[in-house]
């Protein structure tokens, strides 16, 4: 186990790769660079995944409206890139099927039919089964749907806890040497001929460090950090596209997700959520100001709301809404009029002048592990490192921590039956715990419950129970192996318990992490 929450760094030594954001392509770039064997330090200024990367729909698709605009190459990259991420961590990614109910005013039938055979085939599927229309009055999903939409197309997509997949990259970039430093800023990059001098400001003040590479990888702020803090010129921009999403009590009982059409030729997500709720979204509102300060707005809750209750029997409206949340995508600056038109693919941007500077434009939360191997190959040539093969690209088939499922179940099938295999097991070894708090953990973390579970053989020895099913055990666990400081970074980013706990068991979590605060993990 690495000391994830003291991973103190040797500001006189010279670091490969200076990686600026946390966020899921700065956190998959440290962990491929480590796993090749770089010397890699990752800082990130507020908590792992705090802002754009837990903010997201939470899934792993092609994009199938992406194909409207004739984004045939990244739809193709995002397809083969699914399967890949779905066997990587089955216990916070599975398949997931969806319904699109099919409405003639909008889209014809035989265009939607065209897409989805696109979408089939541009890339080899093997975990996820094809696309077929269905009839809605003989499908379950047909039971909460208006009358008037009589049919449906129904098509294979993932789903993945966003900001779980940040964390895991950097636990597994952690173990394999990269230092990680949450909430520690990168207030200033002075560039020499051969190496960064970068200055870092965290909770002890201000240290510099030096490294022969550094990779901006700030998100939305990647443009800022780049003119305010490294004080180089670049021609491009980013696009900050508001994405908004709203959290209701379930809509429906079945587990498909659906796919919905508007009028102004957006797209709505409606998705079972955390067993209790059905989340909606998203929007597409140009942004502008500081990322970090948007919020949803009164007219975006309304346009959710107004949306549904187009094809659901039962209607909602904002009172309903139990939360809600919304993200800063940094998308490529094109000239597009419709900022749902707008490329969802990245670019990578590598300055040579002196010391070597590589920039992440855009991108999307599906294709990011081949975002970081392309980055890494991009790097490898300029650190002067021989040819073996501790350079090759490793991650196509590698587990992130706690997927790697085969020591637990007799045969591996398909992830999501594997993992069901894995659950299987796991209710036997802990036949003490609740049913519910082993499927939370079994799904949270994988194998790695094990190490969180160990030496315990009965509930008592997992601590004190700060709130309904959170022990002692598993906050502890949180702070001592994945940066969890304060009560929002365990209860909205590390799980999403916070929408199962009332006001006052939320403040009991915010009492214990405090209490904590001092105590070396």
């Amino acid at each position: 186990m690495f000391p994830a929450q003291h991973c103190d760094f040797n500001a006189g030594e010279l670091y490969d790769l200076l990686v600026v954001g946390g966020g899921i392509n700065g956190a998959g770039i440290a962990r491929d660079a480590a796993g090749r064997g770089l010397k890699v330090l990752l800082c990130e200024r507020d908590d792992l995944a705090s802002h754009t990367s837990s903010s997201s729909t939470k899934l792993i698709h092609g994009g199938l409206r992406y194909l409207e605009h004739y984004e045939f190459g990244l739809v193709r990259k995002s397809l083969k890139e699914r399967e890949v991420l779905l066997r990587s961590a089955p216990h916070i990614m599975w398949p997931l099927r969806f319904v699109m109910p099919h409405d003639p005013s909008m889209r014809p039938a035989w265009m939607i039919r065209i897409g989805l055979f696109l979408y089939d085939h541009l890339a080899r599927r093997v975990v996820l089964p094809g696309s077929r229309t269905v009839r809605l009055a003989r499908h379950p999903a047909g039971e909460p749907i208006k009358a008037n939409f009589a049919r449906a197309f129904v098509y294979s997509d993932g789903w993945v806890d966003d900001a779980r997949l940040v964390v895991l990259n950097a636990i597994d970039a952690a173990q394999r040497g990269a230092t990680i430093l949450t909430r520690t800023a990168c207030v200033a990059a002075d560039r020499q001929s051969d190496y960064w001098l970068a200055t870092l400001r965290g909770s002890a003040g201000e240290q510099q460090v030096r490294a022969r590479l550094l990779v901006n990888a700030a998100g939305p702020w990647a443009h800022h950090f780049l003119e305010r803090e490294a004080k180089q010129k670049t021609p491009r921009n980013l696009r900050l596209i508001k994405g908004s999403h709203i959290i209701v009590p379930k809509l429906f009982d079945h587990a498909h997700a659906y796919l919905f059409q508007n009028p102004d030729k957006r797209i709505v997500f409606a998705i079972p959520y955390e067993q209790k709720f059905t989340l909606i979204g998203t929007t597409d509102i140009e942004h502008q100001g500081d990322p970090g300060a948007a919020k949803i707005s009164a007219d975006e809750t309304a346009y959710l709301c107004n949306l549904i209750n187009r094809y659901f029997k039962r209607s909602i409206s904002p009172t309903d809404v139990v939360a809600s949340y919304c993200g800063v995508r940094p998308l490529l600056e094109d000239d597009s009029d419709d900022p749902s038109a707008i490329t969802r693919d990245y670019s990578l941007e590598l300055n040579v002048d002196a010391a070597p500077l590589l920039t992440v434009w855009g991108g999307k939360i599906t294709t990011f592990r081949k975002l970081a191997e392309e980055a890494v190959d991009l790097l490898w040539p300029l650190l002067g490192k021989p040819t073996s093969a501790s350079a090759s690209a490793w991650t196509r088939k590698a587990y992130l921590p706690g997927g790697d499922l085969s020591k637990a179940i007799a045969r591996s099938v398909r992830p999501d039956l594997d993992f069901e295999a894995f659950l299987g097991r796991m209710r036997q070894t802990y036949h003490w715990l609740p049913t519910e708090l082993i499927h939370r953990y079994a799904r949270a973390y994988g194998t790695r419950m094990n190490m969180m579970l160990a030496g315990a053989t009965g509930i008592a020895d997992l601590g004190e129970q700060v709130a309904a099913g959170v022990f002692e055990a598993e906050l502890s666990f949180l702070r001592r192996t994945e940066w969890a400081q304060t009560a929002d970074d365990v209860l909205y980013r590390r799980s999403k318990l916070g929408l199962h706990l009332s006001a006052n068991e939320r403040q009991r979590v915010a009492r214990w992490m405090t209490s904590e605060a001092g105590v070396p993990a």
